[in-house]
């Protein structure tokens, strides 16, 4: 057992969440949460397009010997 687990028994556990409730019931503010837009549609078209262009050079070096992944293996 490491030493966190002899230090983080259950009595510890519910001492540390208490003061974890009292601490943030003086904090003040709001916390912003998630974006209105997140704009997700727009990130899966860049991840979509750099995957497609950098799967096409790849493709392209092996179609042409410029890469050969059985001679790297091997």
């Amino acid at each position: 057992m490491s030493v966190t687990g002899l230090a983080m028994n259950k009595e510890n556990s519910s001492k540390l969440w208490k003061i974890i409730q009292e601490a943030g019931d003086y904090l003040q503010g709001e916390d912003s949460g998630l974006p209105e837009n997140p704009k997700m549609l727009k990130k899966l078209i860049y991840c979509t397009g750099i995957t497609t262009v950098l799967f096409i050079i790849i493709y392209l070096l092996m179609k042409f010997e410029y890469l050969n992944l059985r001679n790297i293996i091997i």
